[in-house]
């Protein structure tokens, strides 16, 4: 594949640096347009190093970004975001209750080969100063940049068309630097209070023999159930399609890619999703779902702490407050920062519609094909042949699929289908089961969906939704759906969040379901097992 220019959404690797596209493909579906990835790329990489800043771990001079494109811990590869699984281990050899070795299993769900572990408690003192006020402060700072992006969100929005060229560019700006401060808040609560919280939370379970899916759901509505909430009041004529935008409009298909288009700037898949909840019952409604996983919480920390000797339970009854009050956080912080990058995609759509009419762009969707510093300052001469060669090489890279893991320069393999490159498909090979990781206990039976664009999903209630990741756009579906079974992600994904909280078993981590199954085929879901069996195919 010839690129003549250099090329803004494929980075190197040093030869010994291990990668994943693990984490960050639920947030960044790709391959990513040039200006997605000027805008994550700085972001991220800050946001990747800030938690073990915030902890004490690592000192503040290595937040800045490296020197060399290659150290960046945060790398884009054919257009897929990566994360340095290396450094991500080398961090856990460094923090007090943890290893390398657990934090590459526990991140990535493996160590690499060459990973030596080296542990030093040389940080252990400024840890022991600078994690428990972090780990205080979080929920109150994650809040607060939820309660002072929604609004700002709102009137940028708003007033984006009638800004010119100066104005859309200060707005794209003031966009990207909300974007960096609350993506990196957000990895800084993942890592430092929600993770943590999971962590003992898990251990707790394990030792009781407790369902943990059961004690980390029905703590009430909160961010990745509130769309479905809202959806549902549309369908029964409670709350206007308009009031909903107003609220959610940020979301939408691909909503972690700046070209991604939200239902703010288009509501049809909405409209279609509505129609579907008025065919469900109203006892089906999510207040209900609700009050039954609240009974089930409660029910489950009864049966814990029955469980655990007495010695034990002061402990647990600390650890079940410390989950309700931590674990709805991650989607707290997602909102704040998906806010701040939809306000950044209005602004890029301005600027595009500005240079197309002054003829420096064919169209204002391609704007998405130059970077940020591009549309920022004076965009470059030769900005329609830049373009035409880079849209061409992004949907070149469609037909790529890369590993999940690899080292040094991953080696892809060229397939026929563009989106199977995302991991969509469908063989049409015979039945089976395929093993992924429980998050959401229940066994169900029906037929498959499978879905590689939310927008264009066809879904009817009691489908099981099979899908290569999520976001929380896709939480309106999941509402229909009876089961979920996902790609790639673990126990503190999306999909997991939201299918603990409707009540439905989920199977994450299944690696190749969008590419074995198919619409129709009919399955079983065990998701505390975490197996997928095809009991009949379509068709046959």
């Amino acid at each position: 594949m010839v690129v003549t220019t250099p090329n803004p959404i494929h980075g190197t690797s040093a030869p010994h640096s291990s990668w994943s596209t693990v984490n960050l493909s639920e947030a960044v579906p790709g391959p990513v347009t040039p200006l997605g990835w000027s805008v994550w790329s700085p972001a991220g990489e800050l946001g990747g190093r800030a938690p073990f800043y915030a902890m004490g771990a690592i000192p503040k001079a290595m937040l800045a970004p490296p020197a060399r494109p290659e150290d960046q811990i945060l790398n884009v590869f054919y257009g897929r975001v990566a994360l340095r699984v290396d450094f991500m281990c080398e961090m856990g050899d460094l923090v007090p209750g943890t290893s390398g070795e657990a934090l590459g299993n526990q991140v990535f769900g493996f160590v690499p080969d060459s990973f030596v572990s080296r542990p030093s408690k040389r940080r252990y003192p400024i840890i022991a100063v600078k994690f428990p006020p972090t780990f205080v402060r979080v929920p109150s700072l994650i809040r607060r940049a939820r309660a002072e992006t929604e609004p700002w969100w709102a009137a940028e929005v708003a007033r984006t068309p009638s800004l010119d060229l100066a104005g859309a560019r200060a707005q794209l700006q003031a966009g990207i630097d909300r974007f960096t401060r609350n993506l990196s808040l957000q990895a800084t609560a993942i890592a430092c209070a929600i993770q943590v919280v999971y962590d003992q939370l898990s251990l707790l379970t394990t030792k009781a023999g407790v369902d943990q899916g059961a004690l980390m759901s029905g703590h009430g509505s909160h961010e990745e159930t509130a769309i479905i909430d809202d959806l549902w009041e549309v369908s029964r004529d409670r709350l206007s399609l308009e009031e909903f935008v107003a609220r959610h409009g940020y979301h939408g298909p691909f909503e972690g890619e700046l070209s991604g288009v939200s239902w703010r700037e288009d509501q049809t898949p909405l409209r279609k999703m509505v129609e579907g909840y008025r065919s469900m019952d109203d006892d089906a409604s999510p207040a209900a779902v609700e009050a039954a996983r609240s009974v089930a919480r409660r029910e489950a920390e009864t049966q814990l702490l029955a469980a655990l000797p007495r010695a034990g339970q002061a402990q647990a009854r600390l650890v079940l407050k410390l989950a309700g009050h931590y674990l709805p956080l991650r989607g707290v912080g997602k909102v704040a920062f998906l806010q701040s990058l939809d306000v950044a995609r209005a602004a890029a759509r301005r600027i595009g519609v500005l240079l197309a009419a002054d003829g420096v762009l064919a169209e204002p969707e391609d704007v998405f094909y130059l970077t940020a510093p591009e549309i920022l300052g004076s965009p470059p001469a030769n900005a329609r042949d830049l373009v035409a060669e880079r849209r061409a090489t992004r949907e070149g890279y469609r037909r790529l699929r890369l590993p999940t893991f690899w080292k040094g320069e991953p080696v892809y393999e060229v397939v026929e289908d563009s989106a199977a490159g995302e991991g969509a498909g469908g063989s049409a090979g015979a039945a089976g089961t395929l093993s992924g990781v429980g998050v959401s206990a229940g066994v169900v039976e029906g037929p498959a969906r499978v879905v590689t664009d939310p927008a264009l999903a066809d879904m009817e209630p009691g489908d099981i939704l099979v899908a290569h990741t999520t976001d929380p756009s896709w939480a309106s579906l999941m509402f229909m759906a009876k089961a979920l079974v996902v790609d790639i992600g673990g126990q503190l994904s999306h999909a997991a969040v939201v299918a603990r909280e409707l009540g439905i078993p989920c199977v994450m981590n299944t690696v190749e379901g969008t590419r074995v199954l198919r619409d129709g085929d009919r399955l079983r879901v065990d998701g505390a097992a975490g197996t997928v069996e095809i009991l009949e195919r379509a068709g046959g």
